[in-house]
């Protein structure tokens, strides 16, 4: 049997702007999943951790072991990839 695992409550409300567009494939794959749509750009944007790119230019930058923390505070950070 598989736990039920709690949501993350750590939640902090933010405004953007975004196009029409953007609001409407949001409003319509949160339709689509069932999630919430704050849900759905909470898990998109988490996925942007991905990009090799960006840990690459976070590396570089001068306080980059307080970011990591923040952006993979759930997930084990390597230390290779703190600088």
């Amino acid at each position: 049997m598989e736990y039920i695992k709690p949501k993350n409550t750590d939640r902090r409300r933010v405004e953007w702007k975004v196009s029409a567009q953007t609001s409407a494939i949001v409003k319509y794959y949160a339709q689509y999943t069932g999630y919430s749509e704050d849900e759905v750009v909470d898990m998109f944007l988490i996925q942007l951790r991905d990009d090799p790119q960006f840990l690459t230019w976070l590396q570089k930058q001068r306080r980059n072991k307080r970011a990591m923390e923040q952006i993979y505070s759930d997930t084990p950070i390597k230390e290779e990839n703190i600088g």
